[in-house]
């Protein structure tokens, strides 16, 4: 290979990762060729990416529209299967338009870098997911942090700043956690600002839609709860044509394609129409917990299907899990900097599909490791 100072940068700062344990290398999903992997890896919460259900919704769906949309949705690629999901959504939030988008990532950029500019004053949540804080950095927005789920915090920069724009998440990816919604909603009314929120891990498996719409912007996400892929922003009739008419991310990218639309309102109808698998999501929640209580396992106050353990350090973390799986459980081993130095730890993600004796074995064997 040609030396050249790029690929010298590259070489040094892979050792370095590699070093400090933080190296991230692909690796084949444990899916049904592996049968002998219990997977508390994923975020499939009500097990619905591999229901039969959606397996005959997707075929279905390729039948009637074929597998892409083949255009952006300004040109040709805006079907009827992507105006009824966005329909379905609103009905089902209480917002008045929505946006299709192929991930969550992209749709978080397409809000955060259409709507803002510098003229801007961004307030978010210390804990933030990366999509958020890269769009509100490439938007110009002058960018304020409050510490997770710290109210008075909050309160204080929206002192200072009244008619500014508040994000955070519904349920935190890391730990598990909900924000405080509904006082972030009253704060923010009382300080004529906008509460924007990323719903990627509480869409399916939390209360917060069933009881109205509980902020102006929510971006939801398909490849949580809902099993398979997509996402939408939800908002004001106003803000989604805005972002029709501007946002590059949409304008310039191939539409999601139909089958997944059709897929994903699918996935939206299971979710009402099968209680029993959210029923099922929050029995094995407990059941963990109790679990890991019998066995002086140490967990955060997470009441979600995010379970961490904090281990600290990256390597042991890293070798921990190894040692997981070579026992047949998928775990994820979370690492800086998607959290902080120090605070690396094993991500046990419960579904509905865990079996009571799954769960058991897993606390046992993590209560030998750690």
């Amino acid at each position: 290979m040609v030396s050249h100072p790029i690929l010298d940068k590259i070489s040094q700062r892979m050792q370095q990762l590699n070093n400090d344990g933080l190296l991230r290398k692909r690796k084949l999903s444990h899916d049904n060729s592996n049968p002998s992997v219990i997977d508390f890896s994923h975020n499939d919460y009500l097990g619905l990416a591999s229901a039969n259900e959606m397996v005959d919704a997707l075929t279905q769906g390729a039948t009637i529209y074929g597998v892409g949309s083949k255009a952006s949705p300004l040109v040709s690629g805006y079907s009827q299967a992507h105006l009824q999901l966005e329909q379905s959504l609103c009905e089902l939030t209480g917002h008045e338009a929505g946006l299709l988008f192929c991930s969550g990532f992209s749709a978080n950029q397409a809000l955060i870098k259409t709507l803002f500019d510098a003229n801007n004053v961004v307030i978010a949540d210390k804990l933030i997911h990366a999509s958020i804080i890269d769009g509100v950095r490439d938007s110009g927005a002058v960018f304020k942090r409050f510490k997770h789920n710290d109210l008075d915090h909050a309160k204080q920069l929206l002192e200072r700043n009244p008619d500014s724009v508040v994000i955070t998440e519904s349920v935190f990816s890391m730990d598990g956690d909900k924000a405080p919604l509904k006082s972030l909603q009253l704060l923010c009314q009382q300080y004529n600002s906008l509460l924007v929120v990323d719903d990627a891990h509480g869409f399916g498996v939390t209360p917060t839609q069933a009881n109205g719409k509980f902020c102006d912007i929510q971006v939801v996400t398909f490849g949580k709860a809902l099993g398979c892929q997509g996402a939408a922003i939800l908002g004001p009739k106003a803000v989604i044509d805005f972002m029709v008419a501007q946002s590059r991310q949409y304008i310039y990218s191939t539409a999601l394609s139909p089958a997944s639309a059709y897929l994903a309102l699918a996935a939206v109808k299971l979710t009402q129409e099968q209680p029993q698998r959210l029923a099922a999501l929050n029995a094995n929640i407990a059941e963990f917990r109790q679990a890991c209580g019998k066995n002086n396992i140490e967990l955060t106050d997470s009441t979600t299907a995010i379970q961490p353990v904090l281990i600290g350090d990256s390597n042991k973390t890293v070798l921990i899990a190894s040692k997981l799986f070579d026992l047949g459980f998928a775990v994820g081993a979370i690492r800086p900097p998607t959290v902080p130095a120090g605070q690396a730890r094993l991500r046990i993600t419960i579904n509905a599909q865990h079996s009571q004796h799954d769960i058991a074995e897993l606390v046992c064997v993590i209560a030998t490791l750690i």
